[in-house]
């Protein structure tokens, strides 16, 4: 059973779906899971599989689209902003806990891709969050500066920033907003990883009416100095599962966070043969998952 809910974040609307789980009660209390979609993604996509999924483990979950972007509110449409991010992730926890069935002292989240560093920088400073997820996490500030295969950036970061000024400048004195595209059109990719992901967003895959895949070409200025996985060695103390494809060009993101987190609770589990965009719906992928969270947030969402 699913319920489209809406609630505040400051001034703006975060529009979501809450999933509850089979023979549900409302005069019980459940644990809750906040479930956050990938950069350029919506709540309909990979957050919405995870979120049924593991309310078919018996939790009541929430995924939900990011102020700015889908269903939410917020102009300029289509922001990417790291620290928004971040805050709707302890405000969709604000709206959690006013729910009578939901047990305020049982909230685990899970992030998916960008929202697996969001969550993360989330959790850190929001220990109301007692136990997270990261599937195909990337730190997506860090990704800026060592590239999605850790092997060195895919830009010209001081040319960027330049540019980005330029940019800045020109907008506010009228000139049309430049827009950029998360995966870009096929025949311009250069990672062949990333051909996976034009499936998953641009083909009847995963392909939804509100993911345009669309950021502005300025948000790159805070997405490059974000760091999700700062003081993750002293503030990330809560139990983390990290999930990473074995071929993920972005495995390197997981191990660090694996190795840096200050949780003494800590998993990296590595699955073979799969890469990045495997995880997000391939169910060999989803129900494996689901099926090693499930014991997870069990274990560590009781008083």
């Amino acid at each position: 059973m699913t319920q489209k809910v809406n609630f505040k974040n400051g001034n703006l609307t975060i529009a979501g779906i809450v999933f509850l789980p089979e023979g549900f009660d409302e005069n019980k209390k459940y644990a809750a899971l906040v479930v956050s979609h990938p950069a350029g993604g919506v709540k309909e996509q990979t957050a919405s599989i995870y979120a049924a999924k593991m309310a078919e483990k018996g939790f009541v979950t929430l995924a939900f689209d990011a102020t700015y972007q889908g269903e939410s509110t917020g102009e300029p449409r289509h922001l990417e902003d790291p620290n928004a991010r971040v805050g709707d992730i302890s405000a969709v926890v604000d709206y959690l806990t006013t729910l009578p069935y939901v047990d305020a002292d049982k909230i685990g989240a899970v992030g998916i891709c960008a929202s697996g560093g969001y969550v993360t920088a989330a959790v850190k400073q929001d220990h109301r969050i007692k136990a997270m997820a990261s599937v195909s996490g990337v730190d997506i500030g860090e990704m800026y500066h060592v590239g999605w295969n850790g092997n060195g950036p895919d830009m010209d970061i001081p040319a960027t920033l330049e540019a980005i000024g330029k940019q800045r400048t020109a907008e506010a004195n009228g000139a049309e907003p430049l827009i950029l595209d998360w995966i870009g059109k096929k025949e311009d990719i250069q990672i062949p990883e990333m051909l996976d992901g034009y499936e998953y967003y641009k083909t009847d895959r995963a392909q939804h009416c509100n993911s345009s895949g669309e950021l502005r070409f300025v948000d790159l200025q805070a997405l490059i100095a974000f760091r999700a996985y700062d003081r993750v060695d002293t503030l990330l103390t809560q139990p983390l599962l990290i999930f990473a494809g074995s071929e993920a060009g972005t495995l390197w993101s997981s191990k660090l966070l694996n190795e840096k987190a200050a949780s003494k609770n800590k998993e990296l589990v590595v699955l073979e043969g799969f890469n990045h965009f495997d995880l997000y719906d391939k169910p060999e992928c989803v129900n494996q998952i689901a099926d090693k969270m499930d014991p997870f947030f069990k274990n560590n969402l009781k008083n």
